[in-house]
């Protein structure tokens, strides 16, 4: 018997201009994780386009898109995905690694954005010697350090307090206020509501698409 095939995402078109902080909702099993995932460039589409800063990056092969990953896109998870053996600067730095960049290049990068993120007064601590919200801005500062096109951000406060949620939606205003496109998946209603946009996805379809 021939395995059954799910269309996770059916007909989806979506444009989403430079510059612009998106939310995206849905009950589970509506199709974020897999839009976040072809977006991201972590899977392909079956069908279809994907343009990416005017690049069709649909049929690219995996080295091609390893190379987009981490050259355009930054990523945000909810779990931070830290490294807990290195420092908050030393967090921030691994992406520029991969990307060759030299070392004092990169220390130079790392000690901007932990000043950016509110982190100049940790960036000798590990992860577990921070607070959940201060992880999360390592991973905000890491998800920056390649100046990516598009931060893509995966229930980014979904393990944080009211209060932290807070300072974190804060800074991804600020991004946003200074050019950069965010897309941002979320299940929390106040928490989309910090976009310029909400877009509900409902079994693998749009199901609003709303400007705040």
């Amino acid at each position: 018997m021939a395995d059954e095939v799910v269309a996770a995402l059916r007909g989806l078109d979506l444009e989403v201009p430079e510059g612009q902080y998106l939310a995206v909702m849905g009950a589970s099993g509506s199709g974020k994780s897999t839009l976040l995932n072809v977006l991201g460039c972590l899977d392909r589409p079956s069908d279809g386009q994907y343009f990416l800063g005017g690049q069709d990056v649909s049929d690219l092969n995996d080295s091609q898109l390893s190379e987009v990953r981490n050259l355009r896109i930054g990523f945000i998870f909810q779990s931070f995905n830290l490294i807990a053996q290195l420092t908050v600067l030393e967090n921030i730095e691994v992406p520029l690694f991969y990307m060759g960049m030299p070392r004092r290049e990169r220390r130079s990068r790392a000690v901007e954005l932990a000043g950016r993120v509110g982190l100049a007064n940790r960036m000798g601590h590990r992860p577990s010697q921070l607070s959940g919200g201060q992880q999360q801005r390592v991973a905000i500062g890491r998800a920056l350090a390649n100046n990516p096109l598009l931060l893509l951000a995966d229930e980014p406060t979904g393990n944080l307090d009211t209060h932290t949620t807070a300072e974190i939606l804060a800074i991804f205003r600020e991004l946003n206020d200074a050019g950069k496109t965010i897309i941002m998946i979320t299940h929390e209603d106040d928490v989309a509501h910090h976009a310029q946009r909400v877009v509900r996805l409902r079994d693998g379809v749009v199901e609003s698409d709303v400007m705040a």
